[in-house]
């Protein structure tokens, strides 16, 4: 929505700034998107005085104009255009001016062996216009040297708004200076509706078809006979100009103004034109056309709103006009449409037939019912007084729809829904300077909304008017008040915390997330210990996706296989969901299961790369356990991993009899089944198995944090002699429980299984000592070295190797 300031005060009385101005729309939430003055870009053109003007020695068509800009000093500028002439007025533009219609900055410079400094500016050079036959011809009054965009009166900002949907009675400069005037940036200036008597009865007549029903509830409208359809005056020209339209003509123009200046879009007929005495608000049949006038032809469907005479459609409803019927220069009959129309139909059909125009624009957002009954007269009055001739009396169809209504405010409600703690004769005011009807009743304000505020339903829309019209920027900053005192609970429950852990932690692993289906393949379900006839689907979305997946492994071995035909030889995928084993509400677990194939890292110069293998899927499993708080370090190692991994390269993770997670290389014949070659690695997180962790001892007060040990840390080796069955993970438990004050740490770093050891196996390890207090002594070292053999050889029955 665009206005100029000038505009904006025939309707305001004020004395505020431009500044002020643009700070209370947008406050009032009439967003400024910008504020133009079309005098910064051509302060630098001058009236000026040519006062010789002689024939180029080297060009025909052009000329050396002398000019005189107000400074006393002639300035040479050499000029082609057909009407300069020695003692003519005109715009010039010095050597640096910038040109807004060319997109030119002025430089200083010789034209056929002649020096030109400026130029002498035709319209459209000047952005006024497409006229560039000649330069600007300004009558002898025009005084020289001055500003010609003040001379012009071309120093009219003009203001550019933002209006939301529910503010239709803003897209009128009255609506705007309405709300200005409530906020008090001035006096809004009272409107009075012109009453322009009828001389004759209309030879036309509205007529309302039988199935139009709410779709143009009332239309009104005059004839007019005698008018002179000429150009509009030259005050109608610039503010259309300015706001970005192109004046057509007298008629035309009236219809544009109003709608921009009031809100209330009109249209005009060739009454010449129209065929019968009679046009019809009715529902358009299919098939039907209309020549617009954009000039484009558009074909009808049924149950659109237009306005037909006996020849056929002469408009859309609410949209645009036809060209057949469209007034012309030779216009001198012309009857006037002032009607109402459904807001959801014409929005339909505007969509439907792909046109934007200004009163599709207001007539979707809904008008002011009583728009159509003041909206004949000021039109009437326009036409009159532009165009002359005589007006008959109004002719109407239809009844214009009640919308009065009644709506509470609570002025407990706008303190604690607004935060303003205003008094009911306040608000009440507020209000009524909006237009707003008011009663108070027991300290309650009881609201009218005026006719052209349909927006108005409920409390919460007067609350909205009151504060946006007080200022938000007036609401207190106050802290929010707790009743109990007590912290929000977390959004997230544990579980969801976790799962959101995991997935980061395997991202950062190098892994991409994955969303795959919840069901699978029947025969696939019952190769993962699945395909209970329980879990079956009775509509499947697809015949070969009938079950419910018991793991979610099968699906991400899919991707992988999909992923690998499609040249990507190494993905690591994972997935975040369920698994189902029982279709009871508690029979199934949220699992992170995730699958390396391929190579577990990328080729490199200085070492082949290695295939994935066990250890890989066992770090995955500890990183995200560790991410979710399980105790790693009281994990046990089993080998009872289900048939789908390989027997002798998998495992389990448990705590005490609880499994916590399940990995390894997938079994040969599961690979052979999803037709992947080498070797693939897959892991199962059961996350609702990880032990909530415990509350803090000690009034919840959270333990010290230790400090980093400034003593050197001492490294020792050891080797055992075990049974071949005894597990690493056995002896390097026994290590640090050997001196829990002491032993840092401890890791496996060779293991050695010959025929000369009949059965058993020599498992090496490194065991950190990290003292605390002081640096031990040797005597020291070898006595915690004594406890790691004793207690090894208790724990697992080994020796240490001589």
């Amino acid at each position: 929505m665009k206005f100029t300031l000038s505009w904006l005060k025939d309707h305001l009385e004020t004395d505020a700034s431009l500044d002020e101005i643009a700070h209370a729309l947008t406050d009032l939430g009439l967003e400024v998107e910008g504020v133009e003055n079309p005098a910064e870009k051509l302060a630098p053109f001058k009236i000026a005085y040519v006062t010789e003007a002689k024939p180029h020695p080297n060009a025909d068509r052009l000329q050396i104009c002398m000019v005189d800009d107000g400074s006393g000093e002639p300035i040479q500028v050499i000029c082609g255009a057909p009407n300069a002439r020695a003692g003519m007025k005109g715009v010039f533009a010095p050597a640096g001016a910038y040109v807004p219609g060319t997109d030119l900055l002025l430089k200083a410079g010789e034209i056929r062996g002649e020096k030109s400094n400026g130029m002498l500016c035709s319209e459209r050079e000047m952005g006024l216009s497409d006229d560039h036959e000649g330069i600007i011809d300004l009558p002898e009054d025009a005084p020289v040297g001055a500003g010609f965009a003040q001379w012009k009166g071309l120093d009219d900002p003009v203001i550019e708004i933002a209006i939301t949907p529910n503010r239709a009675d803003c897209l009128g400069v009255r609506g705007v200076a309405r709300d200005l005037a409530a906020r008090g940036i001035g006096r809004l200036k009272p409107f009075e509706t012109p009453s322009v008597a009828g001389a004759y009865e209309s030879p036309l007549k509205w007529v309302r078809g039988e199935a139009i029903g709410t779709a143009c509830p009332y239309v009104a409208g005059r004839h007019f006979r005698g008018v002179k359809n000429g150009p509009s005056p030259a005050w109608l020209q610039k503010r259309l100009t300015a706001i970005g339209l192109r004046p057509i003509s007298a008629l035309v123009d009236v219809t544009n103004y109003v709608t921009f200046d009031l809100g209330r879009p009109l249209h005009v007929f060739d009454a010449a034109k129209v065929k019968g005495s009679e046009l019809t608000m009715r529902r358009a049949e299919d098939g039907e056309t209309i020549l617009a006038l954009d000039g484009k032809e558009y074909t009808l469907e049924s149950g659109m709103t237009v306005i037909a005479d006996a020849g056929g459609v002469d408009g859309i409803g609410g949209i645009m006009g036809g060209e057949l019927s469209g007034c012309t220069e030779e216009t001198s009959e012309v009857f006037l449409e002032v009607a109402l129309f459904d807001p959801i139909k014409t929005a339909e059909t505007g969509r439907k037939l792909g046109i934007d125009s200004d009163a599709r624009y207001r007539f979707e957002r809904g008008l002011d019912p009583q728009s159509a009954v003041w909206g004949v007269e000021v039109a009437a009055k326009m036409i009159l007084d532009l165009c002359g001739g005589e007006a008959s009396k109004t002719v109407s169809a239809g009844e214009i729809p009640d919308v009065s209504r009644r709506v509470r405010l609570r002025p407990a409600k706008l303190k604690s829904f607004g935060g303003v703690d205003l008094p009911a004769d306040e608000a009440a005011g507020i209000l009524e300077r909006l237009g707003f009807g008011t009663e108070i009743h027991d300290n309650e304000i009881i609201a009218q909304p005026p006719s052209w505020r349909g927006d108005i339903e409920h409390e919460h829309c007067l609350i909205e008017e009151v504060l946006r019209v007080h200022g938000y920027d007036k609401a207190p900053a106050v802290s929010l008040t707790r009743d109990d005192g007590s912290l929000p609970q977390p959004i997230l429950t544990l579980l969801q915390r976790r799962t959101g852990f995991a997935k980061r932690e395997l991202a950062s692993r190098g892994m991409l997330e994955a969303v795959t289906w919840s069901f699978l393949p029947r025969g696939e379900a019952t190769v993962f210990g699945g395909g209970a006839d329980e879990l079956q689907l009775a509509n499947p979305i697809s015949a070969d996706l009938d079950a419910m997946r018991p793991s979610v492994l099968p699906n991400l071995l899919g991707a992988a296989q999909r992923n690998i035909d499609r040249g990507h030889p190494d993905p690591a995928l994972f997935e975040a969901g369920p698994a189902y084993r029982t279709r009871a509400p508690d029979g199934q677990d949220l699992v992170v299961a995730g699958v390396r194939a391929g190579k577990a890292g990328p080729r490199h110069w200085a070492a082949a790369p290695r295939d994935v293998d066990a250890f890989d899927a066992k770090a995955d499993v500890e990183a995200v356990l560790a991410a979710c708080g399980a105790p790693v370090d009281k994990l046990q190692v089993t080998t009872d991993a289900p048939d789908w991994y390989h027997p002798g390269r998998s495992g389990c993770l448990r705590l005490g009899p609880n499994v916590l997670a399940r990995f390894g290389e997938m079994h040969p014949k599961i690979l052979r089944r999803y037709e992947i070659r080498g070797r693939v690695a897959a892991f199962e997180i059961f996350l609702e198995a990880i032990p909530e962790p415990k509350a803090k001892k000690g009034g919840g007060k959270t333990r010290p944090l230790l400090k980093p040990s400034s003593l050197q840390p001492v490294t020792r080796d050891f080797a055992f002699l075990v049974d071949a069955e005894v597990p690493a993970d056995k002896i390097l438990r026994s290590a640090v429980g050997a001196d829990k004050q002491l032993v840092a740490g401890a890791s496996v770093f060779d293991v050695y299984q010959g025929a000369e050891l009949e059965g058993r196996k020599s498992v090496a390890i490194s065991v950190t000592l990290q003292p605390s207090e002081k640096t031990l002594t040797d005597k020291e070292i070898e006595a915690v070295g004594a406890k790691i053999v004793a207690n090894v050889e208790k724990q697992t029955g080994g020796a240490l190797r001589s």
